[in-house]
């Protein structure tokens, strides 16, 4: 599966900032932002939810392409995030997602019938390879309900 074409054709708020994705491994990701004026801020650098939007949807790929396996049995949502703004962005700047959790755990838990949670961690870098913003986050596999066969009660 190309998770960063899933991704687009999933996230049609990514396609319309015009974010592109570069590569994806196994828990990786790195996805790019242009330098449009239409995404620009007030100081001439990308909006910061523009900078929060291409984060979280490096952060959704690298998740993805840990757990893409394990979606006809749970749902992938995210949690929470935190983002910190270290530098102004100027021009294209680029997102590098890791998933920081060991993949083998987070599926224990799911079968287990546990809802895990775990980080993905994301730098974005200005064209300068300068960290211009640290991004954390919180994802969850929320297990799909089961339905006994001949009933409508979840198990």
């Amino acid at each position: 599966m190309d998770i960063g074409a899933f991704m687009l054709d999933s996230v049609p708020f990514a396609r319309l900032l015009g974010i592109s994705f570069d590569s994806v491994g196994v828990g990786t990701a790195t996805a790019r932002l242009p330098d449009r004026g239409d995404l620009h801020n007030h100081v001439g650098g990308p909006h910061a939810g523009a900078l929060f939007s291409l984060a979280e949807s490096a952060s959704g790929a690298a998740m993805l392409s840990a757990f893409v396996d394990q979606l006809s049995r749970a749902v992938p949502l995210a949690t929470s995030a935190e983002i910190r703004y270290l530098k102004l962005a100027k021009g294209e700047v680029t997102a590098t997602a890791t998933l920081r959790a060991d993949r083998a755990e987070v599926v224990a838990l799911l079968d287990e019938g546990k809802r895990p949670e775990f980080t993905v961690a994301v730098a974005i870098k200005n064209a300068d390879d300068v960290v211009v913003s640290e991004v954390a986050v919180s994802w969850t596999l929320r297990p799909n309900i089961r339905v006994e066969a001949g009933g409508d009660s979840p198990k």
